[in-house]
């Protein structure tokens, strides 16, 4: 892998030095067409060693496309977000480490009780036991309280830092200095300067506006912090295209917070270009702290070198009421299972899937696991936002409607502001929230975490809140959508083509 990556480094200096002597330079004519077919040489190597790749053709056009229409830039692009089977390299020693740290704690939960579940429960619960590595909370108890947008979100998440007592521990994909993130960073210094410790991790893309004199800040108050992956270290081996998408809380040990929420004002709906921010998060209490917890433990690991994940202080489970079963679910880049795990949910289906994401770019699999429910007669409900924060993403998911309206599923577009909640519903009693959108970048790229709920009192808030938020939406009728304009569908074909990278 090594050898190939210098290799292609080599290719990229080569080709800038071919193309600056085409179109730069005096050279003669004859040199020039040299430099011109050695140019086109190194795409057709290149192209050949894509083809052997074996990946899904849609992919491999797309990226002959990219090499053959855009010289250097698009070899570029290639090198540092086309080679994705790098990641089982990139990524082998924290798969490696972390499927033998969950492996240990599915050796201390009890055995699942299926006589309390319905058929399409058992079924489904059975099949994470058997296709995750993290276990469905059985040992102790486990409550899930749903929270609603930002501000009953960060009331609680607020409220809990400040009552920590012995560590907190946060896990963010976006971290904004702004009024709420020094609001929360406030936070954070007070109850380090009480003696609480206190670990901050964030990813170094998400998080990119996060100042350096904001970290600093942080470090000298007594809060250690670290960035996930940064991009000074990851240009060279690629890991820059592979991001940390969580957003996790533990305080104590006692009490975790997952789901779709950054830190920023823009979630809590303070931003003029979104307006009202629309999203779901988890306060989670019991057994399924600890699997969370180790989740983050096994992460900060990873940027720190600091293995605490089998310390007792940290993974000790604390009892709560008893709400259902919780699985927690993390995936990544060296796993792409979270496709399979939606797949599989829609599967059990026998009345309804309801489903509401911001990004829905749904692959083959997931398309026609829809496709066969709404042809059996089971109610498919498919919430987007009517105005997304990318082109790209924008048209995408609307290149994907046509194919479903067909198959008789309806879709709906929210109008109040932004849709950003990731749920899933089926039955109206299996639900799935947490970090991962439907797209291929939750998929392939980004490092997520799901709590799976199977048949939690949660679940019913999960489906009022969806009932609530179908009355700010304009559903899309198939008459209508099929009217739309050629410029329109122009858009969306052209999105289309980079769905593969969205």
């Amino acid at each position: 892998m090594m050898k190939k990556r210098r290799m292609e480094f080599v290719f990229v200096i080569i080709m800038i030095t071919l193309v600056y002597l085409v179109f730069f330079t005096d050279v003669s004519f004859l040199s020039k067409v040299i430099s011109l077919t050695f140019y086109v040489g190194m795409i057709l190597i290149t192209v050949f060693s894509l083809m052997l790749e074996n990946r899904t053709a849609q992919n491999t056009l797309l990226w002959i496309y990219i090499l053959v229409f855009l010289p250097v830039l698009g070899y570029i692009i290639y090198v540092y977000s086309g080679q994705l089977f790098l990641k089982g390299h990139l990524f082998k020693s924290k798969r490696i480490k972390d499927r033998e740290v969950f492996a240990t704690l599915s050796r201390n939960t009890d055995k699942i009780n299926f006589s309390k579940l319905n058929y399409h429960q058992h079924h489904f619960t059975h099949y994470l036991d058997r296709a995750t590595f993290t276990p469905t909370n059985t040992k102790t108890k486990t409550k899930t309280k749903i929270l609603r947008n930002g501000e009953e979100t960060f009331r609680e998440i607020k409220s809990a830092l400040k009552g920590a007592k012995d560590f907190i521990h946060m896990e963010y994909y976006i971290f904004r200095d702004d009024r709420l993130g020094n609001e929360i960073i406030d936070i954070l210094i007070d109850k380090v300067q009480e003696g609480i410790e206190v670990r901050m991790m964030y990813d170094a893309m998400g998080s990119i506006t996060l100042s350096s004199g904001t970290i600093k800040r942080m470090k000298e108050a007594g809060i250690r912090v670290h960035p996930f992956l940064p991009l000074k270290s990851g240009l060279y081996n690629q890991k820059f295209n592979f991001r940390n998408h969580r957003k996790i809380v533990v305080i104590d040990g006692k009490t975790g917070f997952v789901g779709g929420l950054n830190i920023g004002v823009e979630y809590l709906g303070e931003d003029e270009r979104f307006g009202f921010w629309c999203d779901t998060h988890v306060l989670l209490e019991g057994e399924a702290v600890q699997t969370l917890h180790a989740v983050f433990l096994l992460d900060w690991r990873y940027v720190s070198g600091e293995m605490l994940v089998m310390d007792e202080r940290y993974m000790n489970p604390i009892p709560a009421d008893e709400d259902g079963l919780v699985h927690v679910v993390a995936t990544g880049p060296e796993t792409e299972q979270m496709s399979d795990h939606y797949c599989a949910m829609i599967s059990c289906a026998t009345q309804s899937i309801w489903i509401a994401s911001p990004y829905f770019v749904p692959n083959q699999a997931i398309r026609t696991a829809l496709r066969i429910a709404a042809k059996k007669g089971i109610q498919i409900r498919i919430m987007v936002p009517d105005t997304n924060d990318g082109f790209l993403t924008q048209y995408a998911t609307r290149s994907y409607l046509p194919e479903l309206l067909r198959a008789g599923a309806e879709i709906y577009a929210y109008q109040k502001g932004f849709l950003h909640k990731k749920v899933m519903i089926v039955d109206g009693d299996l639900a799935t929230i947490g970090t991962a959108n439907m797209d291929m970048r939750s998929f392939r790229l980004n490092f997520e975490v799901n709590l799976f709920l199977i048949g939690t009192e949660s679940i019913q808030d999960l489906v009022a809140h969806y009932e609530e938020d179908l009355e700010d939406c304009l559903r899309i009728r198939p008459v209508e959508f099929y009217k739309r304009g050629i410029a329109e569908k122009a858009k969306e074909s052209f999105a289309r083509l980079f769905s593969g990278i969205l």
